[in-house]
This record gives C-alpha cells, sequence and structure tokens, in this order.
C-alpha cells in the first residue's frame, strides 16, 4: 500500500466559522467541545478501503430531510491523487441517505484553500420507507476513498485553487 495522505483537524477558528454557517448560532462554548472531541477518519479493517468520516454530533434525519456536517476535517495528499467521498454502506443500504452531490470529490489542491480544505459532508434522508435514520456523535456516516488518477497527454492547467465547490470555474 501506498502511503499517500494524512488528516488533520481544520483550526479551531475555521470549525466555528463551518459550523456556524452549517447550523446558525451556536454558543462558542458548545462548538469548542464538539471541535475537541473530533475523532479523525480511520479505516475498520485492514482490508478496509474507506475512512470512516465520525459525525461530531447526534443527528435525526426523517425522510426527504438534508444536512450541511461539518466535519473539522482536511486532507493532506499527494499530487494526483483524489478523496472520494461516499455515505456508509449501511446506512446508504438501510435508509438510502445519499451525498447531495452524489459523490464528494476532494482534489490535493483543496488543503490549501483559504478555509484550510475544510471537508462538508451534505446529506439526505431519501427513504421511500419512511425509516427515520438517527446517527449517534462519534459514529461513521460517511466514507473516504483515496484513488490515483492521470491527466491527458495535453493538459496545461496551470490555475491555483482557493475555495470549495465552484472555485475552480469562478475564473
Amino acid at each position: 500500500m501506498k502511503r499517500i495522505a494524512k488528516f488533520h483537524k481544520v483550526s479551531e477558528e475555521q470549525f466555528l466559522e463551518g459550523w456556524k454557517d452549517a447550523f446558525g448560532d451556536t454558543e462558542e462554548a458548545i462548538i469548542k467541545s464538539i471541535y475537541e472531541n473530533i475523532k479523525l477518519p480511520k479505516r475498520a479493517t485492514a482490508g478496509s478501503a474507506g475512512y470512516d468520516f465520525f459525525s461530531p454530533v447526534d443527528f435525526e434525519l426523517r425522510p426527504g430531510e438534508t444536512l450541511k456536517m461539518p466535519t473539522g476535517i482536511r486532507a493532506e495528499m499527494d499530487l494526483g491523487w483524489v478523496l472520494k467521498i461516499y455515505p456508509r454502506s449501511g446506512l446508504g443500504f438501510k435508509y438510502r441517505l445519499q451525498l447531495n452531490n452524489t459523490v464528494g470529490i476532494i482534489d490535493s489542491d483543496y488543503f490549501y484553500s483559504d478555509n484550510e480544505g475544510h471537508i462538508f459532508i451534505k446529506i439526505t434522508n431519501d427513504s421511500n420507507e419512511g425509516k427515520t435514520v438517527q446517527v449517534a456523535a462519534g459514529t461513521g456516516f460517511a466514507q473516504g476513498i483515496f484513488l490515483e488518477y492521470g491527466i491527458t497527454e495535453d493538459d496545461d492547467a496551470t490555475a491555483v485553487r482557493n475555495g470549495g465547490l465552484g472555485s475552480t470555474t469562478k475564473k
């Protein structure tokens, strides 16, 4: 196995900003407590491809509800690699939990953005069976898989990223 990446927590200030963006005003002491308990993603077994992303808080999603979760996590990886984010398989199977962008794509240069490469995961309970999903703090709700990618022979991209969703098309 190639060792090509490392997970980090974003700064406390960045997490505070991300949390307020996702959930509005929350007491800073509560946000700081959530931040202190963030767990870095990890694989469950030696044969696992996915790194589990753990929820920083308890949450519940009724059918049709959506949640944008600031994970407090950033991923530093070698050039030529991407981190793809998916819902945990069991949650997708049991509740049709889906990412709103189908698959999250975390590029290697996102780590250096002004927002420190803070990974947000926006999920929807798309259950058509009336099932409510409940996830406890510290429980895996998404998984990330690192994959190597190639580029075309005539590729001439030289732009530098600064931001997340849509930032590469704002040039």
